[in-house]
């Protein structure tokens, strides 16, 4: 491995397909410099620790450091913050830090999803577990959790409790869904509980924070937080689905993982509860238990198609976007306020 050249952070913000993104874009380009900071600080120390002297991180860790940061993702989630600090008044250095926090807590639960769940491409490039192995992408994402408690240790303390407990909230629900595996009965009220902590969770606590840091009223933060919970549900509803039907190469990351690893999603809980007894055990011996179902996603798929599952998950993610409208409805009308009806629109219709 050998260190790249710095990254010209005007080349990630020109990424950016999301419109409403435009009210932002100066603190979401601070955002990402600040994260290019985090991640390719090359020192550090134990304050008061005298003894200890700052220490120099290996050139190989500087690589895959880099590497994560070539691979910008669309910033939804730093993108709610702002928005929804916007919405209730003005964007703050607090805003753009705890933003940055945000999206390194997702980046870390990537790099664990992707060991987990044998991902092998991820936004458009290969996974640092299938290039350099999964010691090495677990270590990473501990690394980046590590960057986000030094950081955190300097927001006030409201700030980072809220932020503490989304992260065990993720940690729970990620582990609740692993737990369900082959769980061919699982309800659609359970695995929505599932979705909504090992996901929308942090979309919810995003827009909490993107108020909390512009002294919204509590009412106001709540609305926020109810805005980003139906949002993020809407958003796994649909990335759920995109890993059944989606196009690889538009999607940018590996797709059929949840079937290949039997984690149950709405349309096949929807497709088994339709169908009669004896064929619903049929698809599970023939279709779900398959060690490599890739060989017949297709076969499942019209399945799904045919019992009306696909769009069953589809109208349910359109709900939850009204749901997310209906809360801001007390919000004064501003040009935030909108930018955020349009991303839980853009988050739910990915795959529509």
């Amino acid at each position: 491995m050998s260190a790249s050249e710095p990254i010209d952070i005007s080349t990630l913000a020109s990424c950016n397909d999301i419109p409403a993104f435009k009210l932002i874009a100066e603190p979401l380009n601070q955002v990402r410099r600040l994260i290019y900071q985090q991640l390719t600080t090359q020192e550090s120390c134990i304050e008061g620790l005298t003894s200890l002297p700052p220490k120099r991180r290996p050139e190989e860790v500087n690589y895959l450091l880099e590497y994560i940061n070539r691979r910008n993702g669309k910033m939804i989630r730093p993108g709610l913050v702002l928005l929804s600090g916007l919405c209730c008044g003005k964007v703050t250095d607090e805003h753009v830090r705890v933003a940055a926090i945000i999206e390194m807590m997702h980046n870390a639960t990537l790099l664990h999803d992707d060991v987990i769940d044998d991902g092998r491409i991820r936004r458009g490039a290969p996974t640092i577990n299938s290039l350099w192995g999964n010691e090495k992408a677990v270590l990473l994402g501990d690394l980046l959790l590590s960057r986000i408690f030094t950081m955190s240790a300097e927001l006030h303390s409201s700030s980072s409790k809220i932020i503490a407990e989304a992260a065990v909230r993720l940690c729970e629900g990620e582990l609740k869904q692993t737990v369900q595996k082959n769980k061919w009965q699982l309800s659609e009220s359970e695995y929505i509980e599932a979705i909504t902590e090992k996901s929308a969770v942090l979309f919810s606590s995003a827009c909490y924070l993107g108020g909390l840091l512009a002294n919204a009223s509590p009412s106001r933060m709540r609305s926020l937080a109810e805005f980003g919970l139906n949002a993020g549900i809407a958003f796994q509803l649909a990335d759920d689905l995109l890993d059944i039907i989606g196009d690889e190469s538009k999607t940018g990351k590996t797709l059929g993982s949840d079937m290949g690893t039997h984690k149950l999603t709405l349309a096949v809980i929807h497709l088994l509860r339709t169908v009669d007894e004896s064929e619903k055990q049929t698809i599970i011996d023939v279709h779900l238990e398959k060690k490599d179902i890739q060989q017949d996603r297709s076969v499942l798929v019209q399945l799904l198609e045919r019992c009306d599952s696909l769009d069953y998950a589809r109208r349910r993610s359109q709900e939850y976007v009204a749901a997310a409208i209906g809360a801001l409805s007390d919000l004064e009308r501003n040009p935030a306020r909108e930018g955020l009806i349009e991303m839980a629109d853009f988050m739910a219709n990915r795959s529509m």
